[in-house]
């Protein structure tokens, strides 16, 4: 058998999120799975900030974000979650978005984030683990103009020009996440975006680090020497890495990210604490 086509390991995978109850493709096991892998996988970039291949095939995604412990960007978190899903009995669609947060106004950006459309008894809904520090901890009711609660933001979905923006209700007022359409993609279509964003030289997946991992009523996130702490209060806590062992030690500690030391990581991380990118 061709490694790449290894089948999903279940079990090692509920393994790593926490999960032991009956799995069957309900409402109530979606959730559940929904929270806790944006819980137990962290969102991280390590892989393109190393100059290091990012593979988007079934057996690499388990082996790096479930067996070595590692996290991954959206692909890799959406498309190991939607095998999870199909393998539960789950009829999952897989769709792409265009980032609207934090970017301009009138900016089109191309379709380079990741979504799933998950029908539940016959109901679409909308599941998404792998938007960094905004990732959804809920799946949500695939239905315009209802704020939808989640165990941190609302939500609600906004109908634009034959499809939905994803909007996040924060301290400031309503923020656009993405705007996305229901077009079946396929993994050809993600391996376009996956390779440019790994290998684009101003990618800031390339020039910098990045993480993010939700928790009980907090949300961790990393970019470059920055980590901030954001609290369901709306409250946040901010601290600057004084040296490569801090910020790398933040990876392993509050991300909880197997990191893969070597000379060479430890020398890019020096480089960004000296000069954030």
């Amino acid at each position: 058998m061709d490694e790449s086509q290894r089948p999903l390991d279940l079990g090692a995978y509920f393994a790593r999120v926490g999960f032991d109850a009956p799995a069957s493709p309900t409402l109530e096991t979606l959730a559940a799975l929904h929270e806790r892998h944006a819980e137990a996988i962290p969102f991280e970039n390590l892989s393109p900030f190393l100059g290091e291949p990012v593979r988007l095939d079934c057996a690499a995604l388990q082996e790096k974000l479930v067996a070595r412990e590692r996290g991954g960007w959206c692909f890799e978190h959406n498309l190991l979650f939607a095998q999870v899903l199909e393998a539960i009995g789950f009829p999952v669609r897989r769709l792409a978005a265009r980032v609207r947060w934090n970017v301009p106004p009138g900016v089109v950006t191309s379709r380079s984030h990741m979504l799933m459309q998950v029908m539940v008894a016959g109901e679409p809904w909308i599941a998404d683990v792998g938007f960094g520090g905004q990732t959804l901890t809920a799946p949500l009711r695939l239905v315009a103009g209802v704020e939808q609660p989640t165990p941190h933001e609302t939500y609600r979905l906004t109908p634009e020009d034959g499809g939905f923006v994803l909007e996040a209700r924060m301290p400031e007022g309503w923020r656009a996440l993405y705007f996305f359409e229901m077009h079946e993609q396929q993994l050809a279509d993600y391996e376009v975006s996956n390779w440019y964003l790994a290998n684009f030289p101003q990618s800031h997946f390339v020039t910098s680090v990045v993480a993010a991992r939700s928790g009980e009523g907090v949300r961790h996130a990393l970019r470059g020497n920055r980590y901030s702490v954001h609290r369901a209060d709306g409250t946040t806590d901010r601290r600057f890495a004084a040296n490569a062992a801090e910020l790398i030690g933040w990876l392993e500690g509050p991300f909880g990210i197997r990191v893969p030391r070597s000379a060479k990581l430890e020398e890019k991380v020096a480089k960004l604490v000296e000069s954030p990118a």
